[in-house]
Formats: structure tokens, sequence, C-alpha cells
């Protein structure tokens, strides 16, 4: 999650999810009958590579090769050293368990190297479920579950933070999980079971960061305390594992009010700390790095730069060098005038070097990375900093959008491969042209696709910039012609004459795109635009229309506030409206000029109802809602008549006919019988087939989906945290 609100952003993708899950029934993910006729398909997924918040990075201390990244909504990865990718561990989380993608935390186990542990809990908030900790011994490849009493935010702030899991140095039996609202955990049965750590001396405060890392020194265990006022303890140590006490004379005030990271240097024997004025990633003015020796109790500031005047920032990341004494890496954090950087000593502190200012970046792998800049930043969100203990010229650093990777000190590049974390908002696979699909994206903007297998050469679309798209639309009969809009500081919405390649902004747009820029539809042919407006507050407004390509725009005050628009794909003169707040259909004979209500008393109540038009058909809509059923019109929204094929509908797509079938395949995210999944029909929705499976599920699916109009069997799966999966019979 970048800059422009990945707070606001996945929190509400997050809450939508909720809204779309909390109402069905859950059923433990037991194939149905229907399930078992699963068609072969085969599974990938779009590079475009990170896109996300990388929030913790975590190297092996005693196997070569083997490492584990976090990320906040989009699961936990392996890295595959031989084939030097990252391996997805949580894909096969299904609907149901769409809250444990964001993972709060990650340990392994130094004494059995196959082990590894992950916290797992996307919201901390009443409308999310509870958190659960994974166990696994083979690596991540299968995965033992304990669900917890208490509620974990991989996405919350201070997600950055950490690790809040780790395995007891003198027992790999005994685990300690800190929480944000329930202080400390304990398992001693290799996280099968947790209960309350007695003694703990934390008192949540309500500001939802507790215990913020854990970190072991040799035999000792230190517990960083987010609750502090900045003049209370924030860091906790015990010797035995029961008795727990502040440790004596750790720094104060606001530069140190936050343990955010500890990293313990065995050779030296001490433990260095970063610090800062709050969680982060955002929000962060001042910050300090300290070290403890151990065996003395000796406190020591070695704080690279300090925060000041217009550069306010925090630290993040600490990373000790496993092979070199006294070599440290610490990150900055929220450091905007002069840009995050990394410092590195030698010396335990006493002189730092910043390896921002000798850096060569390359994101030539990663185009996107520049954000319509000349040359990219060498980062933003840096609070995950790792150092290979078996190689000290590998370091690695999580920002808000990937994950660098050095074996210089000098020369970086993305080490992303396989890691794909976008929060997904819109897809279309247009009929003709080099691009099988364009995208939009929270917080990257609108993508081409002309090659799946490679993030898109031109990155993101430009001229303007978006952060967040929130509309992508084709003309139908003149699929060259493609709107875009979205949240932007230099425009608002955009139109391609050459199928999304390049773009220019509208010559005009109304006041409101600035801060509620809603989706957009367009007619058949191009010639009518019609734009809604939607606050993140939720808040709805009128809608626009043009018949200028963006040089101007009219209110049309017969319009649904908020409704999201939709074009007949067959006549220039259609629109169409569904209001979700009246459970009514509108539509337009005139080009969008007037609305009138048709059918009424359908489901109401939820914005993310959705209406689709069949290609090529004229007045052919199919509405899904949700677990009110999938509902079809064939007389352009005069009536409509509930399938009774399948009792959940969330989002629906339409791609190349099956051969010998006069009607498109029809794909969904739904339900026929228990399990909310990925289905095709053949047959007009008369019947379905299951075409993921349990190892292919990856959360929350209801934002959209896509299916090619040009490869019968291909669709593409719009994911919150996993980027955009595709699959094809196999």
């Amino acid at each position: 999650m970048l800059t422009s609100g990945p707070s606001r952003r996945a929190v509400l993708a997050g809450a939508a999810a909720a809204a779309a899950i909390t109402a069905v029934p859950s059923f433990s993910g037991v194939a149905s009958a229907a399930d078992s006729a699963t068609p072969s398909y085969r599974w990938r997924q779009v590079v475009i590579g990170g896109t996300g918040f990388v929030t913790g990075v975590l190297f092996h201390p005693s196997v070569r090769g083997l490492a584990y990244a976090r990320t906040d909504i989009g699961g936990a990865y392996r890295w595959d050293d031989r084939g030097a990718r990252w391996i997805p561990l949580n894909d096969d989380l299904g609907w149901d368990d769409w809250n444990l993608l964001g993972v709060e935390a990650m340990a392994v186990d130094p004494a059995h190297p196959d082990r590894v542990y992950l916290a797992l809990g996307t919201y901390a908030q009443s409308w999310a479920g509870n958190g659960a900790v994974l166990r696994s011994e083979d690596r991540g490849a299968t995965w033992a579950r304990a669900d917890l009493t208490v509620k974990l935010g991989g996405n919350e702030d201070g997600r950055g933070t950490g690790e809040r899991l780790l395995v007891d140095p003198r027992d790999s039996d005994t685990l300690w999980l800190g929480t944000r609202h329930d202080g400390l955990l304990k398992s001693t049965d290799r996280g099968a079971t947790w209960g309350a750590a007695n003694g703990f001396p934390g008192t949540p405060s309500g500001s939802g960061q507790g215990v913020t890392l854990l970190v072991a020194a040799g035999r000792v265990l230190y517990a960083g305390w987010g609750d502090s006022d900045g003049t209370t303890a924030n860091l906790f140590r015990t010797l035995d594992g029961t008795t727990w006490e502040a440790v004596p004379g750790q720094p104060s005030g606001t530069s140190a009010k936050v343990p955010i990271r500890a990293a313990y240097d065995c050779h030296t024997r001490e433990l260095y700390v970063s610090y800062a004025d709050a969680p982060g990633p955002n929000g962060q003015s001042d910050g300090s790095v300290h070290k403890l020796a151990v065996a003395t109790g000796t406190w020591t500031d070695v704080t690279p730069v300090r925060p000041g005047g217009s550069d306010t920032f925090g630290y993040g990341g600490v990373a000790v060098d496993a092979r070199r004494p006294g070599t440290v890496v610490v990150s900055t954090n929220n450091r905007w005038a002069a840009v995050d950087t990394l410092y590195r000593t030698t010396n335990g502190g006493r002189t730092w070097t910043s390896l921002k200012d000798s850096a060569v970046l390359d994101v030539s792998e990663t185009p996107f990375l520049t954000f319509g800049a000349d040359a990219p930043k060498f980062g933003w969100w840096i609070q995950a900093v790792a150092v290979d203990p078996y190689d000290s010229k590998h370091i690695v650093y999580g920002t808000g959008a990937t994950l660098y990777g050095t074996r210089d000190l000098k020369h970086w590049a993305p080490q992303i491969r396989g890691l794909e974390e976008t929060s997904v908002r819109q897809l279309i696979s247009p009929p003709t042209g080099q691009a099988h699909l364009l995208s939009g994206l929270g917080d990257v903007g609108v993508m081409y696709h002309e090659r799946l297998t490679a993030s898109p050469s031109r990155g993101m679309a430009s001229n303007p910039v978006f952060g967040s798209a929130t509309g992508l639309a084709q003309a139908a009969a003149k699929p060259s012609y493609v709107v875009r809009t979205g949240f932007g500081d230099h425009g608002n919405g955009a139109f391609s004459n050459d199928g999304g390649r390049t773009w220019a902004p509208f010559a005009a747009q109304p006041a409101l795109a600035k801060d509620a820029p809603g989706p957009i539809a367009t007619n058949t042919d191009g010639s009518v635009l019609l734009w809604t407006f939607v606050h993140w507050d939720g808040t709805k407004y009128p809608a626009q229309r043009s018949t200028d390509n963006g040089a101007s725009w009219s209110e049309v005050a017969s319009y649904p506030k908020g409704a999201t628009p939709l074009a007949d794909p067959a006549d220039p003169t259609r629109f169409y409206a569904y209001d979700t707040d009246t459970g009514t259909l509108f539509a337009s004979t005139d080009g969008g000029l007037t609305f009138t209500g048709r059918a009424s008393g359908l489901p109401s109540g939820d914005s993310q109802f959705q209406l689709a038009a069949a290609p090529g058909r004229s007045g052919d809509l199919w509405l899904s809602t949700k677990w009110n059923g999938l509902y079809r019109s064939t007389d352009g929204g005069a009536t409509f008549t509930k399938l009774t094929s399948c009792w959940a509908s969330y989002t629906l797509a339409f791609g190349k006919a099956a051969d010998g079938a006069d009607y498109p395949a029809i794909y969904q995210v739904g339900s026929t019988e228990t399990i909310t999944a990925v289905y095709r029909s053949d047959d007009e929705a008369k019947t379905w087939v299951r075409v993921n499976d349990d190892r292919h599920q990856w959360g929350w699916i209801g934002a959209t989906i896509a299916a090619d109009p040009r490869l019968y069997g291909r669709v593409y799966i719009a994911t919150n945290g996993r980027g955009i999966q595709y699959g094809e019979p196999a």
C-alpha cells in the first residue's frame, strides 16, 4: 500500500469484504458434489511485481538462502533461492477466512529449520474476525491452524513493527505472541494452544499497538510496548520466562516513544532498538536509535541523524550483520523532505553511512516504480530491513510498493518475483488489440498488460498519474477508446484512443472529481461519458455527463446518486444504473440525458451490488446481489427474474463462448451450494462448474472479475491483496 491512502483503500476494502461475508453462512470449506466435478484449471498470477507494503522480512539464521516475507493484506511468502522467486504460502485461505490474509507477525525456529509460524489477522475492528496462528513443519507447504480468541491487526497502524511472534530460544515448544489489545500470549505446545502470559506488566491504553516487538538476546527476552506515553516504560524483559520487568535506564521522550524494531548482535552482546514518536508507517516526525549493552545494562544513543526542521521522520527497520560484529543497518521512515534511506555502521553506531547516497536503482523489471517521474525514489515506508546471515552485502528492505535488494551495497533492484500484493478494483479484457488485459488498481492506478508474464513495460498509466483507480471503461463498438478515473494530484480523468497504451487528461473535470472521483462509463461508440461521484466517506453526488470527450460536463439530475453507470453494449443511446438504496433499475434511452425507473422491489441496501450486460446484446442485464442471489433481465431492466442455479452472486463477467454454444461463457464469484468460489457456466447460467480449487482461493475476491473474449476458458480474478490471478483450462 502506497502513500496515497493505503489505510483508506485497504481498510475500506476490508470493511467491504466484511460486509460481503458476514451475512453469508459459513460452511468450513467442505466441497460439495458440484465442486467434485471441477474442471482442471491452471492458475497463474498476472505479473506486476509487488505493489504493496512488505511489512517484514526474515532470513533463517541457520539455513542459507531461506527467507520469509510478510505483507499487510496479501499473506506471507517463502523465498525459493534456486528459482529466485517468492512462493505464496496462504493462497488456500478462502472466502470465509479473508481476514487472515493480513500477516501480523512471523517466526522461525533456529533449531528446527523446517518450522515456521505465522500470526494472521488483518483488522482488529469489531467487524473483523479473530486472529489465528498457523504452524508448519515443512516451511509452509502445509499448515496446522490454531484459532485465537483475540484480534490481530496486520493492516492496522503499526503493522511494520515487530516481529510480534517469537520462538523461545530456551525451549522450541514455547512461543510468545504480542497482541494489540490483549497483552502478551504464550504457548507451550508449539502454537497449538494459547493463553495469557501471566505477569506481563503492559496495560493496554486503547491505542491499538500493545506489544510492538519481541526479540531474544541470548536467553533473555525483550518486549516492546507501544502504548506508552513517552514517559512510562516501553521496553520490558524476562530472564526466566515468568517474571517481566521494565528494562532499567531505557530512553524516554518523544523520540523514543514507540519501540519499532530490535536486533541483537550476539558478538558484541548489544541490543539495537529503533524508535519513533508514532507506530507508522504514516504520522512519524521524530525518532532515534539506541543500543543496550546487555551485560552491563548501559544504554548508548547511536542515532545516525536527528530529525529537525522540515526534515521530520522516525526510525524503522534495524538489522545486524551476523558475520561482522558491530555492523548494523537501520532505516528512516516517513521521511518525505530528504527521502528515506538506510544507514549502515561498521563500528557499533559511532559513525554511519547513508546507503542511498551511493545507490544505483534499477527498476527495469517493474517500471511502475518510477510513478510517472524520471527516476524512482530509494523508498518510503521502510520498516522491514534484513541482512542475509550468510552474505554481509546482501541487504533487503521493504517499501510501500516493493522489496529492494543489493549484493554489493551499491546496486539495488526489486527482489520481488512471485510477490504480488495489489488490491484490484477494475478489470477489462478487450476484444481486440495487443493487450489481453487492462487493470484498475489500488494505489498504483491503471495498467496496460501487453504481456501477462512481465510487469507492464509502460508502468502505470500517466498523463495523469493516479494513485488508486476508481473507474475504467471501454467503448464496446470502438475498443480503441478507453476512459479511466481515479485519485490524483494532477487530474482525475483521462481518455485513450489506442486501447489504453497512451492517455490524455480530460480537458475539464467537475469540481467533485478531486475528492470524490467515482466510476465512469462510455457508451458503445464513445460519444457520451457518464461520471459518478462518491466521496470516500460514502457521500454520493449527482452524475455528470459529457458529449465532447470530457471538455465540458453537465449534471444529470434524474440519475440515482452514487450508482455505478453501465452502458448498453449494442445501443449507443442506452445507459443503465442500479440504485442500491431503493432496489430500482434506472435506464436512459436518450444517451444519458434523463433516467427513469423501471424494475423496482429488487434487493437493496448494499452499495456493492453489481450490474453487468451481456456483450453484443441490447438490454440483456445481469444483477449480482451477493447472498440475495443472481437476477436477469432481457428487456432492458423492465423486469427481472431470479435464477435458481446459485444462491449467491458477488461479481460476474462474460467470455468467449464454448464450442457449439451461441451465448458467451459466464463466470462468477458466487455460491451454488456450499463454497463461495469461482464458477463458469456455458449454458446461460442453467448449470455451473467450479473452476478454482482449494489451493487457489485468495481470500475475498468479490470486487470484480473479467473473462477473455478471445480465449475460451480464461478468467481473470481481482483479489484484495494477491494481485490479479488468471486461470485457463489445463
